[in-house]
């Protein structure tokens, strides 16, 4: 019997996504586009980006940039501050290895 890799751990990772229109988006009608704040669960950041970009295509979203800010263990270091509620959604990405979007701003002109 042979032993496949060890399975590699999953972290979660903060990423703003700026999205632009597309029908369906159900973003509101005089919106030009949105930022959205997710927490992603990946091996890396870059297939956090990839999962979140691929699941707000099937979502009929329009990605355009995609801003990564790194782990929760990152933002500590860089002295941000992360209250209750953003580390359970955070867990929530963790323990479902899924993508949660947190917060939709909309952009107007």
């Amino acid at each position: 019997m042979t032993e496949g890799k060890p399975k590699r751990p999953q972290h979660v990772f903060t990423l703003v996504v700026e999205v632009g229109r597309k029908a369906g988006d159900g973003l509101p009608d005089t919106a030009t586009g949105a930022a959205l704040m997710c927490y992603a669960s990946g091996v890396d950041e870059a297939e956090a980006v990839r999962e979140t970009v691929a699941l707000l295509k099937a979502a009929d979203m329009a990605p355009l940039d995609v801003s990564g800010y790194g782990t929760p263990e990152d933002r500590l270091a860089g002295s941000e501050v992360i209250d209750d509620g953003e580390r359970a959604l955070m867990q929530r990405a963790l323990d479902e290895n899924s993508v949660v979007v947190a917060q939709i701003t909309p952009f107007f002109d």
